[in-house]
C-alpha cells in the first residue's frame, strides 16, 4: 500500500483525535514534561524501539525534563500522512505509561 499524503481536512481530523497534537509547519509535534532526566531518556529509548518497528522516525529531542518529537513523510515530500499519526499515537500510548503530561 502505498504512502499518501493527507488533505487539510483529514489532519485536522486526525489531530482532534489527539488533543495534545498540533502542526508545526508541515509536521506534526508534541511535547511531554516528565518527573526527571532519567523518565524522559526512558521514553526517548521506548519511542525509538515503536520507531524501529514502524520503520518510520521522528526528530526526536531529548531535554532536562521533556522530549519533544516533531514527524513527517520523508517519502512524500515531508508531507504528513497516515504513518505520520500511526506514530503519534504509539507514542501517545508509550508517553502515558511513563507517566509524561
Amino acid at each position: 500500500m502505498a504512502v499518501e499524503a493527507l488533505s487539510q481536512k483529514e489532519i485536522e481530523d486526525r489531530l482532534a483525535e489527539l488533543p495534545d497534537w498540533s502542526r508545526d509547519g508541515d509536521r506534526l509535534a508534541r511535547s511531554y514534561r516528565l518527573s526527571s532526566h532519567f523518565a524522559a531518556a526512558a521514553l526517548v529509548v521506548h519511542i525509538a524501539q515503536v520507531q524501529d518497528e514502524l520503520d518510520h522516525h521522528s526528530d526526536l529531542t531529548l531535554g532536562y525534563h521533556t522530549v519533544s518529537l516533531t514527524v513527517n513523510t520523508h517519502s512524500v515530500g515531508g508531507a504528513v500522512t497516515e504513518l505520520d499519526f500511526t506514530l503519534a499515537r504509539r507514542v501517545e500510548d508509550l508517553a502515558s505509561g511513563h507517566g509524561a503530561h
